[in-house]
């Protein structure tokens, strides 16, 4: 990979999610655009060519970037827009405010909703495969982090989004109940089977910084 190089992005069609809760048991659909999203979770390598930092606690270029706070995430797509001559997508201001201007040509997080449509690529169940085959989590992991893109894709062509790390979402968890907490989704190296599930939700403060939450990058189609 040359060293200027953005990470790789796959063309994910337009189409309609059902996502559901389990805390609320509540379900809701989603219309999601057309839009371009990473083939794998940023890397290390990737976050350090655009920072010059290496958070992570295990270091390695092809692991993905990890201890990295939703923050960290939403400047560093501002800062790759930036370096690629792109709008950036948001715009922040006093007191941790923030827009995100949703025509911005620039690099962003994916939506919850785009996320989950991305990691399902077409299928229904909780899972696009066998899980020893996509995924990296607590039964096969040895409890530890290992290099993105090195279990089998899903049918759109996307790596890890099952396992590996939890990947920010733009979104808020539940603004009533968590307040400012933002949506993690897709489990991570340590977790068990069960949290690896294209429907699972998680959601925790946007400074959290943690071996095992990572990010994807997307932009509009």
């Amino acid at each position: 990979m040359p060293t200027d190089a953005a990470p790789s992005l796959v063309a994910v069609p337009s189409g309609t999610v059902t996502m559901t809760d389990a805390r609320t048991r509540r379900s809701w659909s989603a219309d999601v655009a057309a839009i371009e999203i990473a083939a794998y979770p940023l890397t290390q390598e990737e976050y350090a060519q655009v920072t010059g930092l290496r958070p992570a606690a295990t270091l390695g270029a092809r692991l993905p970037v990890e201890g990295v706070s939703w923050w960290d995430a939403i400047r560093f797509c501002n800062a790759l827009s930036e370096r690629a001559g792109l709008t950036p997508a948001y715009r922040l201001g006093a007191d941790e405010a923030i827009v995100w201007d949703p025509a911005a040509e620039g690099y962003r997080l994916p939506t919850e909703a785009e996320w989950e449509h991305s990691c399902r690529a077409g299928t229904a169940g909780p899972r696009y495969g066998d899980l020893d085959e996509i995924a990296w989590y607590r039964g096969n992991s040895d409890e530890h982090p290992h290099d993105v893109g090195g279990k089998q894709p899903n049918a759109w062509g996307l790596y890890d989004t099952l396992g590996s790390v939890w990947e920010w979402c733009w979104d808020f968890a539940d603004p009533e109940r968590y307040g400012t907490y933002r949506v993690l989704r897709g489990g991570g190296w340590f977790d068990q089977h069960w949290s690896c599930r294209a429907s699972v939700r998680r959601g925790s403060y946007p400074g959290l910084q943690i071996d095992d939450v990572g990010f994807r990058i997307a932009r509009n189609s």
